[in-house]
């Protein structure tokens, strides 16, 4: 695949901080709090308002390095040739979607947990209207502890009932199963109290591809009806599924947004292997990925250093690539990008988001 990308443009770069790694949010209606600057639990009123100032200061820190992460990832994203994917079974699908999603009770809307925002449909709020909505931030084993509860409290505080999951080993699943049916519940006990005979309750899994929306179905139903794999674009079609004797799930195609409009999502959606092959050029990717690592806090050139025996520091995201092609792939630079796309994706480089919640008082 040809290149689509010109050179990037070099950076000023940020000196990472691991203490940002390890930083979990509190809360001020916590009375006892276990945190790992203490030794135990800390149940001192005085002690807990000055761990409680300690961890708000120092989130405050590491939200201004990840503002300054974004505003250049952004700026290189903005140097690269558009990246778009968009097959014709999307099309179809987003217009059976559309028109099924009116007859739903609940929409179970599924992302993918290390880039929450990019797989956020911009027109899902839209089609939901009003209905009832839940979150499932999907493959939450691929993230730290510390940036799960940071998007917990970001999603908390935006109102916005979510769930974490991983299809994959079948975490979270039955936490999921059970506010479906909860919610099942009331919606026909509301019936009940209007006089209507109660009914099964639809529900409908939505995503953007590959995000894990299948295989979260075959784990609540404990069976392989879905058909899924770890690639976009499997589902084609809609399906009806159902889960005792009051839910029916409905699986949908993986839907986005006819035109990717934010470069900067796209190829975090190409990084995370949540659009096809055929949509980017898989060098120009791999080259924004590095500048990113180099940025991000607990891995930078360190990490690279570690893992491919390469001193990055000063290097350019191409002339990274350009020496691991040479490394280890006889000069393909295309095959040094794979190797490092996949590294990321299965957790060979750790596991990390590549996305920060926005700053407090943005919002959702």
């Amino acid at each position: 695949m040809a290149a689509v990308y010109g050179a990037l443009p070099k950076l000023t770069f940020l000196t990472p901080n691991k203490a940002f790694c390890d930083i979990l949010p509190t809360s001020s209606t916590c009375q006892v709090v276990h945190h790992p600057l203490s030794r135990g639990l800390v149940s001192s009123q005085t002690e807990l308002q000055r761990i409680a100032a300690l961890v708000t200061s120092t989130q405050n820190q590491v939200q201004e390095p990840w503002e300054e992460i974004e505003s250049e990832v952004n700026y290189l994203a903005s140097n690269a040739r558009i990246v778009q994917w968009y097959p014709g079974h999307i099309a179809k699908a987003e217009r059976e979607l559309k028109s099924r999603i009116k007859l739903m009770d609940v929409i179970i809307e599924v992302r993918d947990a290390r880039i929450p925002l990019a797989t956020s449909h911009p027109e899902m709020s839209t089609w939901i209207g009003d209905k009832l909505r839940l979150v499932v931030l999907n493959r939450v084993d691929m993230i730290s502890r510390s940036e799960k509860n940071r998007w917990a409290g970001y999603f908390a505080s935006q109102g916005i009932t979510t769930i974490f999951t991983d299809g994959r080993l079948g975490q979270g699943v039955m936490k999921l199963g059970r506010r479906v049916k909860s919610v099942a519940k009331e919606i026909n006990e509301k019936r009940r109290a209007k006089g209507l005979l109660p009914r099964g309750v639809r529900a409908v899994v939505v995503g953007y591809p590959n995000v894990g929306k299948s295989s979260l179905i075959n784990r609540l139903l404990n069976r392989r009806k879905c058909e899924a794999a770890p690639r976009p674009g499997v589902t084609r079609e809609l399906k009806w599924a159902r889960i005792g004797e009051d839910l029916d799930l409905l699986d949908a195609p993986g839907i986005l947004p006819m035109r990717l409009s934010d470069q900067a999502a796209a190829i975090r959606l190409a990084i995370c292997h949540d659009i096809g092959e055929s949509s980017y050029a898989v060098a120009g990717v791999a080259a924004v990925f590095v500048e990113m690592l180099k940025r991000i806090p607990c891995a930078g050139d360190e990490l690279l250093r570690e893992r491919y025996k390469i001193n990055s520091s000063g290097m350019t995201g191409e002339e990274f690539l350009e020496e691991l092609a040479q490394k280890l792939f006889a000069g393909d630079i295309n095959q040094a990008s794979l190797r490092l796309l996949q590294d990321y994706r299965k957790g060979s480089l750790g596991w990390r988001c590549l996305e920060f919640p926005p700053a407090k008082g943005a919002k959702y």
